[in-house]
């Protein structure tokens, strides 16, 4: 009697697993929900994250806490995340730098296309070239002739080796013939701060990032990476108008979660981040950073990051750098 009602017990076992799984996705979120921001406060990815997160709170009927984890570029608080108990309620906050860091480290403890499901690309930023206002250039053509001219005696910054800034400065070396020196700092912060110093001539920044330095005449703007000018800079030329059209790199930022998170919750989440994203106050605060809205849903999301890491492979492998 007993063997044969083992495989009936092991099936009503397993309906009432099934039946208790499937009604906790149904409540879910039935408590506060965190995202791991990798960076550390007060940048603009930290801002954009707050900024969705309380809108999500509304939306999900449970608070969205963001955590900054801070450390090797990003990859600290991507590991937190992709070894997180994959129920939805711990997500994170990446950006085009985990896209370039899939190449840029020959070894990750994560990665950002298998770990991780992509729920919604929240915002992206143009990269802005800009010189010191000493700099004798008005033009990206011109500061490509300058470059040849003056040789490896001309410096651009960037927050860290193989960053977003870093790439672009070394694919406009590529393009221009030029020999511009690459100067890596551990921050834009550090790098703008030296940028306006004159210690370095050039750097392209994350627009967000350089705005308000650009408005009040510290920086000289010369082009905005892509084929359209940003409306906050409407006086300032697309690559698209220059002899350089294949500058069209942008950063990122999104929202992900664990890979195996039950599709019913990565569709909730998604649904939840591209209702805020469209709210009209959210809007005007990304705008107001300087960040273009996106929202998109899960599946155009995962397919652009797909296409972004492979992207950013191809510059990474270009320029050389590597970050072991």
């Amino acid at each position: 009697m007993k063997n044969i009602l083992r495989p009936f017990l092991r099936l009503c076992l397993g309906a009432a697993l099934a039946a208790g799984a499937a009604a906790a996705q149904a409540d879910f979120p039935d408590r506060p929900l965190r995202v791991i921001v990798p960076f550390a406060p007060g940048g603009a990815t930290d801002v954009i994250a707050r900024t969705v997160a309380q809108a999500m709170s509304t939306r999900l009927g449970q608070p969205v806490v963001v955590e900054n984890k801070a450390g090797a570029n990003g990859n600290i608080g991507a590991v937190m995340a992709a070894r997180a108990t994959p129920d939805g309620y711990t997500l994170l906050m990446a950006t085009s730098s985990h896209a370039i860091n899939a190449t840029l480290y020959p070894k990750l403890d994560y990665s950002l296309t298998n770990d991780f499901a992509a729920l919604s690309n929240l915002a992206s930023v143009p990269l802005l070239l800009v010189v010191n206002p000493q700099v004798p250039v008005k033009t990206a053509a011109e500061l490509a002739a300058y470059a040849r001219a003056n040789g490896n005696r001309i410096n651009y910054a960037s927050g860290g080796t193989g960053t977003a800034a870093h790439l672009a400065g070394a694919q406009f070396n590529s393009l221009a013939g030029a020999q511009m020196a690459h100067v890596p700092y551990k921050g834009g912060a550090q790098a703008l701060n030296d940028l306006m110093g004159g210690q370095v001539q050039i750097m392209f920044a994350n627009l967000p990032e350089v705005l308000s330095q650009v408005q009040a005449g510290r920086l000289k703007p010369l082009a905005v990476t892509g084929d359209k000018r940003h409306p906050a800079l409407p006086d300032v030329p697309a690559f698209a108008e220059t002899p350089f059209p294949q500058m069209t790199a942008r950063s990122w930022f999104g929202l992900f979660a664990p890979a195996a998170t039950p599709a019913p919750v990565i569709g909730k989440l998604s649904a939840a981040i591209t209702q805020s994203v469209a709210d009209p106050a959210v809007r005007d605060k990304l705008l107001a950073l300087g960040a273009d809205p996106i929202g998109d849903d899960h599946a155009a999301f995962q397919n652009y990051v797909n296409q972004d890491v492979a992207r950013w492979s191809a510059l990474v492998k270009q320029s050389g750098a590597t970050a072991e």
